[in-house]
């Protein structure tokens, strides 16, 4: 992996910073051509208010390794999907109390709660706080926790 790729990869998600964009899919591509850098994100919403956010961390990141000029395209075609989440992503979302979505949404049977692994929970709202999130309840243990919603 060149600098910048692993620059560009250690980027956090500013609403989820216990998780990388590599991690949650967001990061797409990273390219470079006669020392100029193009960085490729897919935004988990198409108005999803830390994309601007992302983009400077990312400028950040990169201009700290060298590259000062890089550039950041946003791409929408295709769709961020939960299924661009790594191993690693969906354990660190767990780890830090959310719900990870299922692998394939049409077969989510339950929601497993995240602090005591529990299946008997409960949607509150399908809107958390963050687009990408709906917060959810543990019938077991009672503890309310952010889910990330399944695209």
């Amino acid at each position: 992996m060149s600098a910048a790729e692993t620059a560009a990869a250690g980027v956090v998600d500013p609403e989820l910073p216990f998780v990388t964009i590599a991690e949650l899919g967001i990061l797409r591509a990273v390219t470079e051509r006669d020392g100029r850098v193009t960085v490729t994100i897919t935004p988990t919403y198409t108005g999803c208010p830390a994309v601007s956010v992302i983009r400077e961390d990312v400028r950040s990141a990169l201009a700290g390794v060298g590259f000062p000029d890089a550039v950041v395209e946003t791409r929408l075609n295709p769709p961020w999907s939960t299924e661009w989440i790594t191993e690693a992503g969906r354990r660190k979302l767990a780890e830090a109390g959310v719900a990870p979505p299922g692998r394939r949404p049409l077969l989510t049977i339950s929601v497993r709660c995240p602090r005591c692994g529990s299946p008997e929970t409960e949607e509150l709202s399908r809107f958390g706080s963050t687009a990408c999130t709906s917060l959810w309840r543990c019938r077991a243990c009672a503890e309310p926790f952010p889910r990330v919603k399944e695209r």
